[in-house]
């Protein structure tokens, strides 16, 4: 698992500036997303605990839109150089450099997860760890949201991303092993590819019913 983490973490260290002029606005063009979190925000907030982890954060926009949306959210990021960015971006909010399989989060903290592409770059044989470490720090009726890149065939197909390997999931697949880690989907969105890779993106809301 560290030999593809390290791979990861040096590649998005090396365009940290890039990708945040990139995706710093991108949701203002991408409604589907944007109101997904926005739903995703509503029901955290409903669960009277709105402490949220925003999970592979990045440069920290997505983080600074949910605090934004009434949570009491923070950033997680495997890439040091993103955290700092981050840090810089928003020096109100709390940035913390983090793989996802060891959460810095205590047992049953959060009303929320967010994971928005933030998985892809994992292995589909290691994917199960992160969805139990995110199970892990959820309260009870926690929620996450999960977004990546979904394909129509019945395996996960790796491709080349701009900054790293990654793959995409047969939605259904990627719901089984939510549902196998103990969550229950109760909503999903699929829509056309909003980038040029012309993968659909898919959006996964599950609840931690225990």
């Amino acid at each position: 698992m560290t030999e593809h983490q390290d791979k990861t973490r040096a590649a998005y260290d090396g365009v940290v500036e890039l990708y945040a002029s990139m995706f710093a606005g991108r949701l203002e063009t991408q409604p589907f997303s944007r109101n997904m979190i926005g739903t995703f925000a509503e029901l955290v907030r409903g669960t009277g605990n709105p402490l949220a982890a925003d999970v592979g954060c990045g440069p920290g926009h997505l983080t600074a839109m949910l605090n934004d949306l009434g949570l009491d959210a923070f950033g997680l990021d495997l890439s040091p150089a993103m955290v700092a960015h981050a840090r810089r971006a928003y020096p109100s909010l709390r940035f913390d450099e983090a793989r996802m399989e060891t959460l810095p989060v205590e047992d049953d903290a959060l009303g929320g997860v967010l994971a928005h592409y933030s998985m892809i770059h994992t292995p589909p044989g290691e994917l199960p760890a992160l969805l139990d470490e995110q199970v892990r720090v959820l309260a009870p009726g926690g929620l996450l949201l999960v977004s990546f890149f979904a394909t129509d065939g019945p395996e996960p197909v790796r491709f080349d991303h701009k900054v790293a390997p990654a793959h995409s999931w047969p939605v259904d697949r990627f719901a089984g092993l939510l549902a196998e880690a103990g969550l229950t989907v109760f909503a999903r969105l699929i829509h056309d590819p909003a980038s040029e890779r012309g993968f659909l993106d898919a959006h996964l809301l599950a609840r931690l019913d225990r």
